[in-house]
């Protein structure tokens, strides 16, 4: 503990202390999404690299974020997977509407198929569009226009 600046905690206090945290995420996590309807959805995933039972593993973290009712931006919901897959983003995406998510109009993602698959398949009157990090990523904006880009978001 002494590591992490922490002297004079007991383990049984970081116990505690991450089964509160436990419980404050679960119920973020599962909270009913009555905020909608959610015209503008985001997805996207990262991969980071978490140790598992002793050894490193890579995992994908997913997240949801959309536009409410008040045009608030609001994180819907985030999950941890062990590959990027379709069906992974399929279970997401149907625990997000189960929850309530409606109203989608747009789906901004990455152009990965099997996430593409899973919106045409959960959210089947949508329009989807690429997103443009992603896009920039891949070098399919010239770069003047990725700079008038950030200009007029700012």
């Amino acid at each position: 503990m002494q590591a992490l600046g922490c002297e004079g905690i007991s383990k049984s206090q970081v116990s505690r202390i991450c089964a509160k945290l436990d419980r404050v995420v679960a119920s973020f996590l599962g909270r009913p999404l009555d905020g909608g309807p959610y015209r503008y959805l985001w997805l996207d995933a990262l991969t980071q690299k978490v140790r598992e039972d002793g050894r490193i593993a890579q995992v994908s973290v997913v997240v949801a974020t959309a536009v409410n009712a008040e045009d608030q931006r609001e994180v819907l919901g985030i999950d941890v997977g062990t590959s990027e897959d379709g069906a992974c983003w399929l279970a997401f995406l149907r625990g997000l509407v189960a929850r309530g998510l409606s109203g989608v109009e747009l789906v901004t993602s990455d152009a990965h198929e099997g996430l593409k698959d899973a919106i045409a398949t959960v959210f089947s009157g949508a329009s989807w569009q690429r997103s443009s990090v992603q896009i920039r990523a891949g070098g399919k904006v010239p770069p003047v226009t990725a700079r008038r880009e950030r200009t007029l978001a700012a």
